[in-house]
């Protein structure tokens, strides 16, 4: 039977451990000890094998593949926790893969943290893997090994698309999907807030407004086509759509849209 660990239990952890096939048996630790523990029982309801654990060096000690689901300002605390146990069973031969989701946080300064150059892997998911939409980027150390990679592959899968990356793109994808979900969201609250204004029930605008960008997104991905091609297919000269646009503009739009994301990236940076 295959065994991770997963020390820190919110969204993501929670979102990932989701997607992991039913005979692997999973350890779930949290600083919350009541949040750890109400995750385990969701993973239990959903059929899976989850356990909770006491501590992060007890985790550590558990587990081919051990996920870091914990903020950036915490994980130097939890990687100081785990060191001994980590070293301690690569020098047995038995060496862990460490994955972490931490915004900011490199390879190298992972194992600068842990003492040793322990195989890592850096993931940067989004909050759709919840329910298996993710966008998933990865960057491996070279101490990864190739069977490892591809596992974690067939794990992520379950939680949305998986995109192998150079890990030098890591912060920008922090800043454009890692974040974007959140601009998403405010984009779909603002349309329905905008149907409102025009005298549609909320609960109908809101309903307009998520199924216009599910359906929008879905064609951009299914023709291949360039977004500004698929606008110009809406926009009729002296339209209702051209008046929309012209709006937006003049709200600074696409402007705000790119600040958003690289005042996103600058944190990631930041953070590291």
């Amino acid at each position: 039977m295959s065994v991770i660990s997963c020390i820190g239990s919110g969204n993501m952890g929670f979102a990932l451990m989701k997607s992991i096939k039913k005979e692997t048996e999973i350890f779930i630790t949290d600083a919350d000890e009541v949040k750890a523990k109400e995750t385990c029982k969701a993973l239990t309801d959903a059929s899976l094998n989850a356990k909770y654990i006491s501590s992060s060096a007890a985790a550590a000690e558990k587990g081919s593949v051990i996920f870091l689901a914990v903020k950036p300002q915490v994980l130097q605390t939890v990687l100081d926790e785990i060191a001994t146990a980590v070293i301690k069973r690569k020098n047995e031969g038995a060496a862990p893969v460490l994955v972490s989701m931490a915004a900011g946080w490199s390879i190298k300064k992972i194992q600068e943290a842990i003492n040793d150059k322990i195989p890592v892997v850096r993931i940067m998911p989004n909050t759709p893997a919840l329910i298996g939409k993710g966008m998933i980027a990865m960057a491996a150390s070279p101490e990864t090994p190739r069977d490892k990679i591809e596992e974690l592959e067939t794990i992520l899968s379950c939680a949305g698309l998986v995109d192998k990356i150079d890990e030098r793109y890591m912060d920008a994808v922090t800043g454009l999907s890692g974040s974007g979900p959140a601009y998403v969201y405010l984009f779909i609250e603002a349309l329905a807030d905008g149907g409102v204004r025009a005298g549609l029930p909320r609960d109908k605008a809101l309903s307009y407004a998520a199924q216009t960008v599910a359906g929008a997104a879905q064609m951009l991905q299914e023709t291949g086509r360039h977004p500004g091609e698929l606008k110009d297919m809406v926009t009729s000269p002296g339209g209702t759509t051209i008046a929309g646009i012209a709006a937006l503009e003049e709200g600074a739009f696409r402007s705000t849209v790119i600040k958003a994301v690289e005042a996103a990236w600058k944190r990631s940076v930041e953070l590291g």
